[in-house]
């Protein structure tokens, strides 16, 4: 019996021999191991062993890989945009309000070229506030405590907050900002803008590649006893505070000899806006004050908004006045430059 089960598989294995032998011959056998090697069945393995659903590599392809020692193409640099270029009839999209007695020659201001580059040669913007207590009408949802009637120490709300939101455009437009968080009308109002020029001064000492000083405010008049001013403007659809650009001069016996180059900075920025989002101006304030504007011709005080406007509208305005300095940035050309 043992003699006979010992024949039965030596036979076995012979045939089986055979019909491997048959099918390396056909090429069979090497197709099925090519199938199981697919990386189809390898993923469907996987999910079988794990239930991890796996993706499949691409083929790998026989085409050969182009060689090159060629450098990349360099792209073409950045198209410079053009300078603003003010015209005289410009001169019509300003309106100023006059609390002084002396002319000013809006066309040939406005005219007069700007030769400056913010966007070169280290911090070219200081944005401070001589009232930075300053703040709006609260509304549903935006609350803050008062430190008195639209006024608060909350930084978030006050002036301070619209002087990071326009630090914050002008950097990511390359212009570089020093933003003073100073609360220089408390704990006491008297004395404020003594405190700001002493600020303005020691920014200006350490920093000479300042080019412009914003001192930044907001309006505020009783109407009817207790309703507050408020101002209008819609800036991309949003509804917006309106600006205000408020210029100094000596009228008021303070020296002050250079005020009409602040005057032509008030006008180009004045109209840039307007050109950009017609209405968000209200009539420049030419005053007897001088505000510190002394200290540089680029100096300039800008209120924004009044205290019956929301914060967020006066945001809004931030990011438009923002924007018309930046559009400045580079400088303006002459009304006749073909370059």
């Amino acid at each position: 019996m043992e003699q006979e089960r010992r024949s039965i598989r030596v036979g076995l294995a012979v045939i089986a021999c055979a019909i491997v032998f048959r099918l390396i011959s056909a090429g069979v056998l090497e197709q099925t191991l090519a199938l199981l090697r697919h990386p189809a069945v390898a993923s469907f393995q996987v999910y079988m062993e794990t239930g991890r659903i796996v993706g499949i590599p691409p083929e790998p392809t026989d085409s050969p890989v182009p060689e090159t020692t060629d450098p990349p193409p360099t792209p073409p640099p950045p198209q410079q945009e053009e300078k603003p270029r003010f015209q005289a009839q410009d001169a019509q999209l300003v309106d100023i309000s006059r609390l002084c007695g002396y002319a000013v020659d809006v066309e040939q201001l406005l005219l007069s070229p700007l030769t400056w580059d913010l966007t070169q040669g280290g911090p070219a913007v200081l944005i401070l506030h001589t009232h930075a207590t300053e703040s709006y009408t609260q509304v549903s949802g935006d609350t803050y405590a008062e430190s008195s009637a639209y006024r608060t120490l909350d930084t978030q709300h006050n002036m301070v907050r619209i002087g990071d939101e326009i630090a914050e455009l002008l950097e990511s437009h390359g212009i570089e900002v020093l933003h003073d968080t100073t609360l220089h009308d408390y704990p006491s109002y008297s004395g404020s803008y003594s405190a700001a020029r002493n600020t303005i001064a020691d920014y200006l000492k350490q920093y000479p590649s300042i080019r412009m000083v914003l001192d930044i405010h907001r309006d505020a008049a009783e109407l009817d006893g207790e309703v507050q001013l408020t101002t209008n403007a819609t800036v991309g659809g949003h509804a917006s505070s309106q600006l205000m650009m408020v210029v100094g001069t000596d009228a008021g016996g303070l020296y002050h000899p250079g005020w009409q180059e602040n005057m032509a900075l008030a006008l180009k920025l004045h109209v840039q806006l307007e050109k950009n989002d017609p209405g968000i101006c209200r009539p420049v304030s030419f005053r007897t004050e001088r505000f510190n504007q002394d200290m540089l011709p680029g100096a300039l005080l800008i209120e924004i908004g009044a205290a019956g406007d929301t914060l967020q509208q006066a945001l809004t305005a931030a990011q438009a006045l923002a924007q018309g300095i930046i559009d400045l940035a580079a400088g303006t050309a002459t009304a006749d430059s073909t370059n």
